[in-house]
């Protein structure tokens, strides 16, 4: 361990407003993909090390690899799709896909179109400059130019209106107020800015530990500034109403959890056993 996490013993439990059902729409998505034998998932595309196209062009990744275990212990094959971010969050999936599977935090927000029926790890969140910054503290951040993707946790934190709902997860604080906010669809483009040179583009950016060690491991001029400000519950998403698919996910990533499954791809693409904290 890193030191980042505190771990606990037990799995988080979500609220019952995150799994109300529809009870007019109950097991069709899971008896379409049970008839099919096709599980599609939603996923990004470029989000090194959790889902992203490898050097032979296939998808690869954390994600990719808890999805192909659950369609795997569905007995079906996978499909991956890869929607812009804000799409998936919207909800309406109306069919093009069944889950998503692609590091969602279970808000308030996304809940009332979204069902959220297994959390299957959890990130700390940090801020990190340019390694020639002269930033040293949190508290130099105020008034920066600050990245952040678009449509995500690490937003919805830089605007002060982040809930995270879910029982278990540490309480936090709003540590840094910016002077201006970018976003950008990709996180990889806002690093490309970051990497130009400190305030060249932007000052700092808020983002996943695992995706900042990616791109400090892969070359980035990158180095964390401080602790975490919050740890993010990550859950697999579907779309409302289908309790039947819920149970079945559940019943899945618990297993995985309980086998051992979800710790080894953990450990196998972070260095670190996320699947706690």
């Amino acid at each position: 361990m890193n030191g980042l996490i505190n771990k606990v013993s037990t799995a988080l439990v979500l609220t019952g407003a995150l799994l109300a059902p529809l009870a007019s729409q109950a097991g069709e998505v899971l008896d379409k993909i049970m008839r099919d034998g096709k599980l599609t998932m939603a996923t990004d595309s470029a989000l090194p090390p959790i889902s992203f196209l490898n050097q032979d062009n296939v998808m690869d990744g954390f994600d990719v690899e808890v999805g192909k275990e659950v369609a795997r212990r569905m007995g079906v094959e996978l499909k991956i799709v890869t929607p812009e971010w804000a799409v998936i969050t919207a909800g309406n999936w109306n069919g093009r896909w069944d889950i998503s599977v692609g590091s969602m935090t279970p808000t308030e927000a996304r809940a009332k179109k979204l069902d959220f029926p297994a959390v299957y790890y959890y990130t700390p969140a940090a801020f990190f400059v340019h390694e020639d910054s002269e930033i040293q503290s949190k508290e130099e951040l105020n008034g920066k130019m600050i990245g952040v993707p678009t449509a995500t946790s690490y937003e919805s934190y830089m605007r002060g209106d982040l809930v995270l709902d879910a029982g278990g997860v540490p309480d936090f604080t709003y540590e840094v107020q910016a002077g201006k906010i970018k976003t950008m669809s990709l996180s990889t483009a806002l690093m490309d800015d970051l990497r130009l040179g400190a305030g060249v583009r932007l000052d700092g950016m808020l983002y996943a530990m695992p995706g900042i060690m990616d791109a400090i491991n892969s070359g980035y001029p990158f180095r964390v500034v401080g602790d975490p400000v919050f740890y993010e519950p990550l859950a697999i998403a579907t779309e409302k109403g289908d309790a039947e698919l819920n149970a079945k996910i559940v019943e899945i990533i618990e297993s995985m959890r309980a086998d051992g499954t979800l710790t080894s791809l953990s450990n196998k693409w972070f260095g670190v056993d996320y699947t706690s904290f």
